[in-house]
C-alpha cells in the first residue's frame, strides 16, 4: 500500500478545472485551512505517522513542484503515510528549502513520527499562500505552499481510499472500487 500511495501522490493532476467540479463535501475537506491532523482525530482514536522517506535532496532530485519554491541547492524531503487507528488515510510529502530550516524551524528536521500539522499549527507565524486541488484516478489530493515566519514549504497530500473524506462524500459501494 505504501508504494502505491506514494506513486498515486506523485501522479496527482493539478488541473485548475477540478476545483470547480467539487461537491460541497469534497470542497470542505480539500480546502480545509486548519490542521488536517486535528480533523482526522475527530474520526478516530489515534492518528499515527509512518515515515517512508526523509532527508536532504538536490533540486534535480525533487518533483516538478519544486518550481513553487525558491531555487536552492538542497531541500528537505519528508514522505509519510498517516494512519487513523492503524488504517492508511493519507500519503503526504513535504518539501522545504534548506533556508526554511533556520532558527526554531530547524526542529522540522527532527519531527520523527509526530504529524507535521502538530508542529505547523502550533506556530503563530503560519500563513498559507494557496491550496491547489488535484486527482490521481479516483483519489483526491491537495498541495499548499505554507510559510513559517515568511519562510516557504510545500505540502502535498493524497487522501487514500479508506480516508474519512470518501466515507462522507461517496456512496459506500464506490469506496471499495478505489481499493
Amino acid at each position: 500500500m505504501t508504494e502505491n500511495a506514494l506513486s498515486w501522490l506523485r501522479a496527482l493532476d493539478w488541473s485548475a478545472e477540478q476545483a470547480c467540479q467539487l461537491s460541497p463535501a469534497l470542497r470542505d475537506w480539500l480546502l480545509e485551512e486548519r490542521s488536517m491532523t486535528r480533523r482526522f482525530e475527530r474520526h478516530c482514536r489515534q492518528v499515527t505517522v509512518r515515515i517512508t522517506r526523509e532527508g536532504f535532496i538536490s533540486r534535480q532530485q525533487a518533483t516538478p513542484e519544486v518550481a513553487l519554491l525558491p531555487q536552492e541547492m538542497r531541500y528537505w524531503l519528508r514522505e509519510i503515510v498517516l494512519y487513523g487507528d492503524g488504517v492508511p488515510w493519507l500519503a503526504g510529502q513535504t518539501l522545504l528549502p534548506e533556508s526554511t530550516l533556520t532558527g526554531r524551524d530547524r526542529q522540522l528536521l527532527e519531527l520523527g513520527t509526530m504529524p507535521l500539522g502538530r508542529y505547523l499549527f502550533s506556530s503563530p507565524d503560519l500563513t498559507r499562500d494557496f491550496i491547489d486541488v488535484g486527482s490521481s484516478g479516483e483519489l483526491w489530493g491537495r498541495r499548499s505552499r505554507l510559510r513559517l515566519a515568511g519562510k516557504p514549504l510545500l505540502l502535498t497530500e493524497l487522501f487514500l481510499p479508506d480516508s474519512p473524506l470518501y466515507g462522507e462524500t461517496l456512496p459506500a459501494g464506490e469506496k471499495s472500487a478505489n481499493e
